[in-house]
């Protein structure tokens, strides 16, 4: 007897400043040096910066499980931060928070959007060259972990228009 795993839908929802503080549980998750609530508020409290959330649907919906916080200048966007709760990766909800971020920013005409990622983050690259970034930078040194490593960053980007 073959056992399935059955995968929830999920549901792709603007962030609100009211989601500070399980942004910043879940930022903590993955980040050496997580972003508290209060930051997150002051963020999400800033007219050219905005996210979205996914969350579980069903029965009982619960919490976000992830989400990503980008930013808006002139005609450009960076991703700010992105994150997914370690029991919900694998599942393509970093791909619809992406693809959230892409379609406003299509929307609002916007040229190219920009993110960094870690060098050594082979699945967050994968997704990110799938939907067609291009590395066009690094900066050496630019993350530490909690034991003090340091490792460089790749600098993306994709042209919108």
């Amino acid at each position: 007897m073959a056992l399935f795993s059955k995968r929830l839908e999920h549901a792709v929802r603007p962030l609100e400043v009211a989601d500070s503080l399980i942004l910043a549980d879940l930022h903590a998750e993955d980040f050496a040096r997580p972003w508290s609530d209060a930051e997150f508020e002051s963020l999400l409290s800033q007219t050219t910066v905005f996210g979205f959330a996914v969350l579980p649907l069903g029965k009982r919906p619960g919490a976000p499980t992830g989400f990503v916080l980008a930013r808006q200048a002139a005609d450009e966007g960076e991703i700010l931060t992105i994150a997914v709760s370690r029991s919900q990766r694998r599942q393509g909800l970093g791909r619809q928070l992406m693809d959230a971020v892409l379609r406003k920013l299509h929307a609002d005409r916007a040229a190219a959007l920009f993110l960094e990622v870690e060098e050594n983050n082979a699945p967050a690259i994968a997704l990110y060259r799938r939907l067609g970034f291009h590395q066009v930078g690094g900066r050496p040194d630019y993350y530490r972990d909690a034991k003090g490593a340091r490792s460089g960053a790749l600098v993306m980007r994709r042209d919108l228009r």
